[in-house]
């Protein structure tokens, strides 16, 4: 599927980036996304288009407003998506920081590829399904933020690897017990699974070890595995109770300490880096001062920011929290997912409906929020409205005295968690200021 004509040219690599994390098939592979047919498959989109292909129907630089899509309709700027790529880029140069944006965010490799072209190291994916996506478009170097059991899964990147020498792939490891599992199902790989010991985010945390005694244990196993190499730590300090800059920072502390001390006991021997990684989208200012002071080890440290919620960014939810807020002299990101949708009904006049429900927005942290309103190509904020509650196919919502809106009017919602407002979505088009629609990026969950 074609980028927007003029799209930027590729960025400098992260330190420690070396060759570009994508492969020569991903170019054949979005090719072939560009030549996938229109249909019912693909809400939102003008029901005239059925049998264009995708690249005809963006050649074709369709108005949003005025071109035939139907509501309710996600569309992504143009103009954001573009700042939001070039921002980060900035940020992981300017801290010497590699980056391996997380992928599950979008699930979309045209995005993939346009984060790898801005920088990118690699890839974060969270699931193996997920980078099977990821490898069908060509994607090389992925950060698999798991620790992966599954025997299916496992032969499955064993022949990755042996098919191709330049896939490179780091999983999660947390628990002896699940070193053996995965030592056993690769059994007869041409070469060794690279690894990191996952450090917990405290009591309570979601997923692995909860202190250095058993990231050390579990650091032993490894050396004693025939299939698998240990070269790093990482962990995710949004998980941290109570999560607050005193407290990530100490935490953050401690997975650097880990390292230091898995270093000195011999366990990265071998490893031609070694890998420390952090860094969600809530903190990666955080990640960014204490990576900084890392001590020398033993071999080269790739330090691996992880954010993902940066490349759309949203209204509410990341608009509060995101690190920009706090050193802002940095820039700041721009939300931008716009979720179209039509007042149905206006049955009082402190309420009204709108086409858009839980299908189509994200809701499982904020609902949605009314930014604009458009009537006859006119567009002005949208005061005195307010999103109450979502149904499957409505947005309820509630009007101020003397809210001007009627029946027929756009409203353009702001999204709060752009990882599940992705996914509600397979084909979405990416619209500049004035609405012409010049790509579309698809997704895969």
């Amino acid at each position: 599927m074609a980028l927007s004509p003029g799209s930027e040219a590729t960025g400098a690599e992260a330190p420690g980036a070396g060759p570009s994390g994508a492969g020569p098939s991903g170019a054949g592979a979005l090719a072939r996304l560009a030549r996938e047919r229109v249909d019912h498959r693909f809400k939102g989109l003008p029901p005239d288009a059925d049998g264009r292909t995708v690249a005809e129907l963006a050649a074709e630089r369709r108005n949003l407003f005025t071109g035939g899509f139907t509501t309710p309709v996600l569309a992504l700027s143009a103009e954001r998506l573009a700042h939001n790529l070039r921002l980060m880029e900035t940020y992981a140069t300017r801290h010497g920081l590699a980056f391996a944006p997380h992928g599950k965010t979008s699930m979309a490799p045209q995005l993939f590829h346009r984060q790898l072209d801005h920088g990118a190291w690699g890839i974060t994916l969270a699931v193996p399904h997920q980078v099977r996506v990821a490898r069908a478009f060509g994607i090389r170097r992925v950060f698999l933020a798991n620790e992966v059991v599954d025997p299916a899964a496992l032969r499955w990147i064993a022949a990755e690897m042996a098919a191709d020498p330049d896939f490179e792939l780091i999983c999660y490891v947390d628990s002896v017990r699940g070193v053996a599992l995965m030592d056993t199902a690769l059994s007869g790989a041409g070469r060794p699974l690279d690894v990191v010991v996952e450090l917990a985010a405290g009591e309570g945390a979601r997923t692995g070890v909860r202190t250095e005694a058993d990231g050390a244990a579990v650091a032993a196993a490894v050396a004693g595995a025939a299939h698998l190499r240990l070269v790093g730590v990482a962990g995710y300090e949004a998980q941290v109770p109570g999560a607050a800059p005193q407290s990530v920072r100490a935490w953050l502390r401690r997975l650097v300490a880990l390292a230091a001390d898995l270093d000195r006991a011999g366990w990265f021997a071998g490893a031609e880096r070694i890998v420390v990684s952090a860094g969600g989208s809530e903190w990666f200012d955080a990640v960014a001062d204490v990576f900084a002071g890392m001590p020398e080890l033993s071999a080269p440290v790739l330090k691996l920011l992880r954010s993902g919620a940066y490349v759309s960014h949203d209204d509410v939810h990341y608009s509060r929290l995101t690190p920009f807020n706090r050193v802002p002299q940095e820039g700041a990101l721009e939300p931008a997912f716009r979720l179209w949708a039509q007042v149905v009904s206006r049955p009082s006049p402190d309420q009204a409906f709108l086409n858009a429900g839980k299908r189509d927005a994200a809701h499982d942290l904020d609902l949605p929020v009314p930014r604009v309103v458009r009537r006859d190509g006119v567009e002005r904020p949208a005061t005195g409205m307010e999103v109450t509650a979502l149904s499957d196919q409505h947005a309820w919502l509630a009007t101020a005295p003397g809210t001007d809106l009627e029946v027929g009017d756009w409203v353009g919602l702001g999204l709060s968690h752009p990882c599940t407002s992705f996914d509600k979505w397979p084909l979405i088009p990416v619209a500049e200021a004035d609405g012409t629609v010049v790509e579309y990026v698809r997704t895969f969950f």
